[in-house]
């Protein structure tokens, strides 16, 4: 990324050139590179989780049926149409940047913000009625009667029923976990959001920030498609 620091270049449309690269091109190149790198790790480090959900899923796919039913399917729905709308504010905020239009750059960033916020809100609302009805993992989780019923069926000793109710279990600790730490990213990205955009608002980057907003919608993005994984594999098990 690059900034100015006097106020001579402030209102330069050129983009700043550091000292360390050849021209502007390679300069660019690289603030993409750093972020792919970086998305590269997130893919690691979200990859652990998902495979742990993989093997606990094919040891019981009934438990993690039984407990896919109790997501809230359409509020899952709202949330992807929000995300997805994210997406498309995120890619407008840089085109607009390609094209030098810093004031639509600020406002398609709030949006971007807004719809992350509303993402959040409507997760809240999910975590609130899962911990109302006893999903949360721990000492006060309680598998549903009918839920227990139907793992009897399926368990051929008692032996097989204890692991298939901890499997039920493990069903909500991988969907806790992994919608946690997304949402976590989400938190990160709307402050960085925000925070462009205030930035962008004062003309703190040459060249209209282009290569910064661009940088910025990779990680919006990534996050964004993290959530298209998710919603099926949580959400759309049957």
């Amino acid at each position: 990324m690059h900034t100015t620091s006097t106020s001579a270049t402030l209102d330069d449309d050129q983009p700043l050139l550091m000292s360390h690269f050849d021209d502007l091109e390679q300069q660019h190149d690289a603030s993409n590179l750093g972020m792919w790198f970086f998305l590269a790790t997130e893919v690691m480090f979200f990859s652990g989780m998902l495979a742990a959900y993989a093997i606990y899923r094919s040891l019981s796919p009934e438990a993690f049926h039984l407990g896919s039913r109790h997501m809230h399917l359409w509020l899952g729905f709202a949330n992807t149409l929000v995300l997805l709308t994210s997406s498309l504010t995120m890619a407008l905020g840089v085109r607009a940047s390609q094209l030098g239009r810093r004031n639509q750059v600020v406002w398609y960033l709030l949006a971007t913000a807004v719809l992350g916020i509303a993402f959040l809100g409507v997760k809240a609302v999910e975590y609130t009625k899962e911990i109302n009805h006893h999903l949360f993992p721990g000492k006060h989780f309680v598998v549903p009667a009918d839920d227990a019923e139907a793992l009897m069926k399926v368990s051929a000793t008692p032996e097989e029923l204890h692991l298939n109710l901890g499997r039920f279990q493990m069903m909500f600790v991988l969907y806790f976990c992994l919608t946690a730490v997304h949402a976590f990213h989400m938190i990160v990205g709307i402050v960085i959001v925000l925070i462009m955009a205030e930035l962008m608002r004062r003309k703190w980057f040459s060249g209209h920030g282009t290569t910064q907003i661009e940088v910025l919608g990779l990680y919006w993005h990534f996050v964004d498609v993290v959530w298209v994984f998710l919603y099926p594999l949580l959400y759309l098990i049957d």
